[in-house]
């Protein structure tokens, strides 16, 4: 498996895996469907802001994406911080590919010079959460009742990993 920047060529699979997720679980609070064009869109925006989006490629077929970017959009005091996001195609969890496609990250965010990496988590999802505490995130807040999808209420956790040393100097 070879870990590489996702291309153009590569979002029918992508839009494949998204759109598998937003479907069947809660790992992301939409509730309608991606379209090629919103992931080719995504895609263009985090090149030109400089972000990565990476794909996990098995024999020339997609198994799974990351990317990050800015956490909490563009406002200049959180330029040091980035939020993460990994999904993986059904077939393929539980193998490494997510762990991988993270792994991945944390270099590329060091070398933009980022601080800290963010994910948001489902509460409810305890095999996320233990899948970023194995990658050395940390749980930093729970917010109740601020997503709903499958007819219910969503908590969501935020975890934290340093990509530099705590309390390093900018």
């Amino acid at each position: 498996m070879l870990i590489r920047d996702a291309q153009a060529h590569d979002l029918p699979e992508i839009l494949a895996i998204y759109n598998e997720v937003i479907a069947t679980s809660t790992a992301v609070y939409a509730t309608q469907p991606s379209s090629l064009a919103e992931r080719a869109e995504w895609l263009e925006q985090r090149r030109q802001r400089g972000f990565p989006v990476l794909v996990a490629d098995e024999d020339g077929a997609v198994l799974g994406f990351s990317s990050f970017g800015e956490f909490r959009g563009a406002w200049n005091g959180y330029r040091y911080s980035i939020e993460h996001s990994v999904h993986v195609r059904a077939d393929a969890r539980g193998k490494n590919v997510g762990r991988l496609l993270v792994e991945a990250l944390f270099p590329l965010g060091a070398a933009l010079g980022k601080h800290v990496m963010i994910g948001a988590v489902d509460a409810a999802n305890e095999g996320s959460i233990r899948f970023h505490e194995r990658l050395g995130f940390a749980r930093v807040g729970h917010f109740k009742e601020v997503g709903h999808k499958f007819d219910r209420w969503l908590d969501l956790v935020f975890m934290q990993r340093f990509l530099d040393a705590p309390g390093s100097s900018r």
